[in-house]
């Protein structure tokens, strides 16, 4: 078993002012998307050009928040929001959700193009790979702060959370996120995306990927304590909201690809 390297979840402290690492790693994500979005920018299929790009990241960035919070309220917990609404605005009190920031961030994508008069496709194709660097550093926050930890398990590199009330050696699946649903689906997105590729393609391969990768590390994270198992005798709320993403990512991938093969038949 490996010892939990304990970490300040307080990176910084000003008096009252107390700055966590989780922000901090969101901050660090956003410089990411920023940077890697300047680079795309500059490419001859950029659908952005790079004066674009600030206003871009600015309305994606509020779709995570936003929709984050929102996502994290009516998919885990709807209860509790329906009995007392001003939860909603209780940010401080913590939760969000990928589904439901990526929701946000492709309204604030539909927005953006309808304002900028951009094709919407191939603007969601732009912004897919920016996001994994994001998620990755938010699992990392997640570590820090002893948020989101696995299930009980005897491999060598389980650890014991000090927050943890069972005291139980868990699966680090926070690292286990980092790695799948962060660094190795971002390495997918930049090779894919590296080259011009067909419309939906890139935002295809976001969804397939990410729904296919959480629904493999969910099976070592500990379900959320008041949702459990919710369907099947197996099943997590986080898998069952991967499922339509692996869908969509499988028909965007095959709308892709045939609606391009049928414009070169035409040629």
């Amino acid at each position: 078993m490996l010892t939990y390297p304990e970490i300040d979840p307080v990176a910084v402290s000003l008096g009252p002012l107390q700055i966590h690492w989780y922000g901090l790693t969101y901050l660090a994500g956003l410089a990411f998307a920023w940077g890697l979005a300047v680079r795309r920018s500059k490419r001859a299929d950029s659908p952005l050009v790079r004066e674009q790009v600030d206003d871009l990241l600015f309305y994606a960035a509020l779709g995570v928040v936003l929709g984050g919070r929102m996502g994290y309220a009516i998919f885990y917990g709807g209860e509790r929001l329906a009995q007392d609404p001003t939860w909603l605005l209780r940010v401080w009190e913590g939760g969000m959700s990928f589904h439901g920031g990526m929701l946000g961030v492709i309204v604030a994508t539909f927005w953006y193009a309808r304002r900028q008069k951009i094709s919407f496709g191939p603007l969601l194709d732009f912004v897919a790979p920016l996001a994994p660097l994001g998620l990755a550093l938010g699992r990392l926050g997640n570590f820090i702060g002893q948020e989101l930890w696995g299930r009980a398990a005897d491999v060598p590199w389980a650890m014991v959370f000090p927050k943890d009330p069972l005291q139980l050696a868990r699966h680090p699946s926070q690292l286990y996120q980092f790695a799948l649903e962060g660094m190795l689906l971002f390495f997918i997105l930049f090779w894919f995306s590296s080259r011009p590729r067909p419309t939906w393609a890139v935002s295809g391969v976001f969804a397939l990927g990410y729904g296919l990768l959480r629904f493999t590390a969910e099976f070592f994270r500990e379900p959320d304590a008041h949702l459990g198992i919710q369907a099947f005798g197996w099943m997590t709320r986080g898998q069952m909201l991967c499922v339509p993403m692996i869908l969509l990512g499988l028909y965007m991938l095959w709308f892709a690809y045939q609606r391009s093969g049928a414009r070169l038949s035409k040629n």
